[in-house]
Formats: C-alpha cells, sequence, structure tokens
C-alpha cells in the first residue's frame, strides 16, 4: 500500500498522454519533428529543414549551409502568403500546378510561386525531383484543406469543447491528487509505527530514516505528477488551435532540453532518496531479524550500522549521479559510446597513477566488512588515536585528545588497536606499602569494587563482577595491586577515575598509605667514607629512638 500511488501515479501520465483525437486534430508529440538536421555527405555537408504550416511539420528541404537558410524563409514566406489568401477567401478552389523549368519541377498553387524541387530535395527522400513534387503538392492540398476546416466557427466551437473539457479534467485530477496527498500526510502524522520490547533504539532510527526518506520521494512525485497534468494539458489545449499551434511547437523547440534536464535532475533525486529508502529498510531488517544482535552487541551493532549505512549511501549516492549524468548527455544528443570508451582508456590511466587511492579504497573495504572500528570508536594507529569521526573508503578521521584532527589515510591502517570495540576495561594498578597488612589492604580493594559495582549507576557501565588479580609486582614504590574492570565500550575511564577516587578514601580511612618512590644509595669509595668519619667526630652522634 505503501508504493500504491507510484502506479496510479503512471496511470494519470498515461491517460494524459493518451488523450483521443477527438476531431483527428489534436496535434500530439509525434506530429512534432526536429526542426534541423545535418547529413554527412563525400563531398560536402547537407543541412535539411522543415516547411511548417500551423505548427505541423509538411516536407522538408535539403541545401548547403550558405543557401538553406534564405531558401527557407523564401518559402516559408511564399506558404504563408498562399495559405492567408487560401483561407480568406472562402470560394476560391485549391489548384496545384507542377511546371518544368530548367529541368526542374516547379510547384504553383493558386498560380502563385511556391517553390522548386532540386536534387538536394529528391536525394533526401531517396525519389526523383518529378516525384517529390507531385507528393509534396500532395501533402500540401491535404493539410492546406485540413487548416481551412480548423479556422471555421463550427471547429472551433468543437475544438473549444474540448479545450474546456481538457481544463476540467485537469482541474480535476490536480485536486484529487492534491486531496490524496494531504491524506497521507494526515496518515503520515498520525501513523506511530509499532514497536516492541525487543526493538532497539537502532532499529527505531532506522525505521525513522526510511520513513523521511519515503515521504521525500512521495513528495516530488506528486509534484511531478501536479507538473505532468498542468503541462500536459496546456501543451494540448495549445495545439487544438491553429492559432496557438506554432507557439507549442516552439515552448517545445526552446523548452525540450531544459525539460529533459529537469526530468533527470529530479529523476536522479528520487532515485537517490528511494534508495536511501532501501538501505535504511534491508538494514532494519536484518536488526529486527537479531541474526547480528546479542545482549553484548548492542552499542557496537549500532555504531556498525551507521558506518556501513554512511559509506553505502555515498557509493549509491555516487553511482546514481554517475548515471544521470550519462543520462543528461543522452538527452543532449551526445553519443556516449565514445565518451564511454575514452573514460575507460582514462580509468586505466588514472588506475596506473593513483595506485595509493585505490590500496586506499580496498583496505577501506576491508575495515568496514571486517569490523575492525566504526564511527565512534577510539582506536590507536601508530603513534596517533582518538575518537573516529569519518570514515569511507577513503580515509579514517580520528580526534585527539587535544582536539586535533588527525587523518590517517586507509592504505596506511597496518595495526589497529581498537579501544572500544565490543566492552573495554579499566586495568588499575594500585601501589601499597610494604609495611601495610597485605591481605587487609587486598580485602579492602576488592569491596570497594564489589560496592561499587552494586551501585545502579555503575552497574549499567560496569558488565562483569571486578577482579583483583592480587600483587603484580614488587617496584620501588611498594606493593603493586592489579584489579581488572570490564565495562562498556569507552566507559572504562570513567569507571577508573571513580574507583581510583573511593580507593584512596578507603584507603586513608584504614591507615594505609599510599607510598612514594623510595631508592637506598650505598657509597663505598674511600675519600667519601674518610670524609664522612671525619664530619662525625667534629659533632656528636644522635641516635633515633627505639620503637
Amino acid at each position: 500500500m505503501r508504493f500504491k500511488f507510484l502506479g496510479i501515479t503512471s496511470a494519470v501520465a498515461i491517460a494524459i498522454v493518451s488523450v483521443p483525437k477527438a476531431t483527428a486534430q489534436i496535434p500530439l508529440l509525434p506530429y512534432l519533428q526536429t526542426p534541423s538536421s545535418v547529413s554527412n555527405d563525400s563531398e560536402n555537408k547537407n543541412v535539411s529543414e522543415w516547411i511548417y504550416l500551423d505548427g505541423r511539420p509538411l516536407f522538408r528541404i535539403a541545401g548547403s549551409k550558405n543557401n538553406i537558410s534564405e531558401r527557407l524563409q523564401n518559402i516559408q514566406q511564399n506558404l504563408q502568403t498562399i495559405s492567408q489568401n487560401y483561407f480568406n477567401s472562402p470560394t476560391q478552389a485549391f489548384n496545384v500546378q507542377i511546371r518544368t523549368v530548367n529541368g526542374l519541377p516547379v510547384i504553383y498553387i493558386n498560380e502563385n510561386y511556391l517553390m522548386t524541387v532540386n536534387s538536394e530535395d529528391a536525394k533526401l527522400r531517396q525519389v526523383d525531383t518529378l516525384t517529390l513534387a507531385n507528393q509534396i503538392a500532395g501533402d500540401l492540398q491535404q493539410y492546406l484543406e485540413r487548416a481551412k476546416e480548423e479556422r471555421q466557427t463550427s471547429s472551433l466551437i468543437d475544438n473549444g469543447k474540448i479545450a474546456v473539457g481538457i481544463g476540467l479534467g485537469m482541474i480535476l485530477l490536480s485536486w484529487g491528487i492534491k486531496r490524496w496527498q494531504r491524506r497521507l500526510n494526515q496518515k503520515a502524522e498520525n501513523f506511530i509505527s509499532p514497536t516492541s520490547e525487543t526493538d532497539q533504539p537502532i532499529t527505531v532510527l532506522l525505521n525513522q530514516q526510511q520513513e523521511q526518506h519515503l515521504q521525500e520521494v512521495k513528495k516530488r512525485l506528486f509534484q511531478i505528477a501536479q507538473t505532468g497534468i498542468w503541462g500536459s494539458g496546456s501543451f494540448i489545449i495549445l495545439g487544438l488551435f491553429p492559432y496557438t499551434r506554432a507557439l507549442q511547437l516552439g515552448i517545445l523547440v526552446v523548452a525540450q532540453i531544459p525539460l529533459r534536464l529537469a526530468a533527470v535532475v529530479l529523476g536522479t533525486y528520487v532515485a537517490i532518496r528511494f534508495t536511501y529508502a532501501l538501505i535504511d529498510h534491508f538494514t532494519s531488517t536484518i536488526v529486527s531479524s537479531g541474526a547480528l544482535l546479542t545482549p553484548q552487541t548492542y552499542e557496537r551493532l549500532q555504531l556498525r550500522i551507521s558506518t556501513f549505512s554512511g559509506v553505502t549511501k555515498s557509493i549509491a549516492t555516487i553511482l546514481w549521479v554517475g548515471t544521470g549524468i550519462l543520462l543528461a548527455l543522452v538527452s543532449l544528443g551526445i553519443d556516449i559510446i565514445p565518451l564511454l570508451a575514452g573514460a575507460g582508456l582514462v580509468g586505466v590511466a588514472l588506475s596506473l597513477a593513483s595506485q595509493n587511492l585505490i590500496k586506499d579504497a580496498i583496505n577501506g573495504f576491508l575495515i568496514i566488512l571486517e569490523d575492525q572500528y566504526a564511527l565512534g570508536d577510539v582506536i590507536n594507529v601508530g603513534d596517533v588515536g582518538g575518537l573516529v569521526e569519518n570514515l569511507n573508503l577513503r580515509m579514517t578521521q580520528v580526534r585527539d585528545a587535544e582536539g586535533r584532527l588527525i587523518t590517517i589515510p586507509n592504505s596506511e591502517v597496518k595495526i589497529v588497536a581498537n579501544l572500544s570495540s565490543r566492552w573495554s576495561r579499566a586495568d588499575l594498578t594500585i601501589p601499597v606499602s610494604y609495611q601495610a597488612d597485605i591481605d587487609n589492604a587486598l580485602k579492602l580493594i576488592e569491596d570497594v569494587a564489589l560496592k561499587m559495582n552494586e551501585e545502579p549507576l555503575w552497574r549499567r557501565q560496569i558488565i562483569e563482577k571486578p577482579t583483583v588479580l592480587g600483587i603484580d609486582n614488587f617496584s620501588d614504590r611498594g606493593l603493586i595491586i592489579r584489579v581488572w574492570i570490564k565495562t562498556q565500550p569507552l566507559k572504562q575511564w570513567d569507571v577508573a577515575r571513580e574507583y581510583r577516587r573511593r580507593v584512596k578514601v578507603a584507603l586513608d580511612k584504614a591507615g594505609v598509605s599510599i607510598p612514594v618512590p623510595q631508592q637506598a644509595v650505598w657509597i663505598n669509595h674511600p675519600q667519601f667514607l674518610n670524609s664522612q668519619n671525619n664530619d662525625k667526630s667534629e659533632f656528636p652522634s644522635i641516635t633515633a629512638p627505639e620503637t
């Protein structure tokens, strides 16, 4: 039901284009030929032009570029004079004569000179000159009699009735489509997508994006339908009357290229937005199926889906824009086959000259496919690291702790450390004095971690019971106790800061000191020892009190 309006819109367009010829006088697009064309000859270039009567093409004439314009103007003026005399005289009969002058047929209508049929004209139609002259004379008689009949009052009244009917049909169709659009918009505003307890925020977001893209597609299609109704109807009405049919032809000639380009641009835009909706729908279906979803991967899946969706939409945009450019060239009458062949050669040359870009694209594709990292991850690549803000097939951009935006070509990502893939860990080392009761200190440190894990605020960030590994090292600072706390992605730093604060407060209350680095220096040099003995003889000895 969502795309039902597509079929109805197509039916409306077909109905408009296929309006029946009520009086066999409604000129449609097939009557309007291309005004001119150029044919390449072995000796020279012959140009052909159409002769028109009331906007209808009658026949073509040919000639060289130098004299075709003057000949076209003379024949058109002669035809205009002959037709006006014929239309203004209600009793005048139509009389066509073909005379031979210098071996070429000359056409006279009611004793008025029209044109001389030459060999270029005959060559264009691939007949002899006399046969062509007879064909032109027959066409002229048919079209002039028809044009005179169209100027009769009864014919004008009949065509006026048809124009009124077309106008009313345009109004009704436009009103019906407008009302239908309002109804769909009201349903969209009142519609609340059904959600279940298993739906995740990423699924809801994808559904919202899909609906937005579909609404944009519907809006543009409704605009196309309204434009098609009023434009086609007005165009047909102009062709009903002989006095406005020339305007119809002028509009077609002037607006032909802009209309084609506008159709290509609008069609490309609609295709891009519809592709976005399909991508969101496909991604939402995969997420809703639960095939890639586990309780531990909600946040990770959201990051990966955002990356995949953004990259896929970028690729789709490039493909559709490229297709639109080719269609625009075709609409302009440009042969794209040589361009495609040349583009292939240019592509080979560019691929050889830009191997690094190809490496970037391949490595970027593998990064996304293998989920090495995604948007929102914190990574370390070599000597740099930070939050991934942008990721595409060519590069990765990370923001470090100092706020610098670092751009890394994907081909340079050899070894990457992801600090937020699926889960993180706070790795803490706590120094304790050698004089402290180590068992009590271990118990105190563990109690602080377990108590912190029981609080609701921190329970959402700590995903496993904290582990006190024990004494990890004997160092100059004292006994080093190691603690691991498994957390949600990117939460290890918040948890570690709070845990250190609580451990400091608990150790102070228990009287366990956190030692500073200590070092004992033994000197065995004789001169220094003698100097030290002399100094002791000058001063009385000091004995520390026993403890």
